[in-house]
């Protein structure tokens, strides 16, 4: 049993495979109690719009095959994808991608309240202990250091900074703009709030729950209209920019629903912004006249802009993150000599408590005590030094590494 990760990202792995292997926000607690049960003794699922990836404690393969069959898919079909890493490489990846320097946006804050909630759904389903609660502590707290102490999150041209200029881009001032999002989790409020600041004409919210929709629009403070998702068919063609993030795992807007929406408006142009995976729009809503549909992985060039701005900063924090890691795997090994460690103090006590049961019984017996003293004495020294003794007695040329080890134990002088 090792520390792994086995994982794929937006460089490894196209938007359509990644979205086959997304775990939904709602399915990930069912999801890793399913992975700790049958393929590893510890297991945390992180899964963004950018990765999925599973940290466990376990074996490689037996994760990939309990990955392929969970998602229905063949590991044939997804192994060129993957990457799988090892105890080291492990640890190493889970720093980089807790600090921002493994995402698209180079520095950016979201991933690690990410990683903090996929541990927490582990811990509820109770399967984090001793090794991954090691790692994502002593993550997080590395975390915190490089971004306190280093820039690298300074400058980030966020998803939501991004989505702004693609929008401003093909339909001009957002001030002249009727704008919906769709869904009303943590990375459309983060969007939200930016085209807030835009001022648009108009601003709506439709979510699954009304309430969470109402609560967004009130926490914008731009005379925003909360609908519920069912509304959507009947709004759609109110708005010239629909920005999409949603948890479903089913598309949301569908080619036969823009396709009205679009009659509605006199095929007036329309942009539309997936950050959803699963996507909540469907592909071929792309294919309609006056439709700028863009995914997630449209928004990478615009991200890129300012990552020279960044270069610096990043050197920085990868090299404290070289020293946190370091730090990490000298614990990691001290750790590893914890049950020989119990194992020979077992053993000395075992080794105290039978010379003194020896020793009070001939007290008992009225043996002087000065005399017990002394045999309890030479007993317990005989116990302690029997081991090392018969080990250097049948010693030869080559176990001197064990004579050495034995030497240096004992402060032995060479002669």
């Amino acid at each position: 049993m090792k520390l792994t990760v086995i994982g794929l990202n937006h460089q490894t792995a196209p938007l359509h495979i990644r979205e086959q292997l997304a775990f939904s926000a709602d399915a990930l607690p069912e999801s890793v109690r399913e992975l700790g049960l049958n393929a590893a003794s510890e297991a945390v699922i992180l899964s963004t719009c950018n990765r999925t990836e599973l940290y466990c404690v376990g074996d490689e393969e037996d994760i990939i095959q309990w990955l392929a069959a969970y998602q229905q898919l063949s590991v044939e079909e997804i192994r060129p994808y993957l990457y799988v890493l090892g105890c080291s490489q492990t640890i190493h990846h889970a720093f980089r991608v807790a600090c921002g320097l493994d995402s698209m946006v180079l520095g950016e804050p979201q991933i690690l309240g990410q990683m903090k909630n996929a541990v927490a759904v582990a811990r509820e389903q109770g399967t984090v202990s001793t090794w991954l609660n090691a790692l994502f502590q002593r993550t997080f707290a590395a975390a915190k250091d490089v971004r306190t102490y280093t820039h690298v999150g300074d400058n980030v041209v966020s998803m939501a900074s991004a989505a702004v200029r693609m929008v401003e881009q093909q339909l001009g001032d957002i001030a002249q703009l009727n704008v919906l999002f769709v869904g009303a989790g943590e990375m459309n409020e983060g969007v939200a709030t930016y085209f807030a600041a835009k001022h648009p004409k108009m601003l709506a919210v439709a979510n699954r729950t009304l309430a969470r929709a109402t609560n967004l629009c009130a926490h914008l403070n731009a005379h925003a209209q909360a609908y519920p998702l069912s509304a959507l068919p009947e709004i759609l063609h109110r708005f010239d920019a629909v920005v999409s993030c949603t948890g479903s795992e089913e598309v949301i807007i569908d080619k036969k629903m823009m396709q009205q929406a679009m009659s509605e408006r006199a095929e007036k142009p329309v942009f539309m912004l997936d950050l959803a995976v699963p996507r909540d729009i469907e592909e071929s809503v792309g294919c309609l006249k006056n439709i700028h549909l863009f995914t997630v992985d449209d928004t990478a060039s615009i991200i890129n802009e300012g990552k020279e701005a960044r270069k610096h900063a990043a050197e920085a924090a990868e090299s404290m993150v070289e020293e946190k890691v370091g730090e990490f795997i000298a614990w990691q090994q001290s750790r590893a000599q914890v049950p020989l460690i119990c194992a020979l103090r077992d053993e000395g006590e075992r080794a105290r408590q039978q010379v003194l049961n020896n020793a009070l019984r001939q007290l008992a017996k009225g043996t002087p005590a000065e005399e017990v003293l002394e045999r309890l004495s030479i007993q317990l020294t005989n116990k302690l030094l029997h081991s090392p003794t018969r080990a250097l007695n049948k010693a030869r040329s080559h176990d001197a590494p064990m004579v050495k080890a034995l030497s240096q134990v004992y402060r032995l002088h060479k002669e």
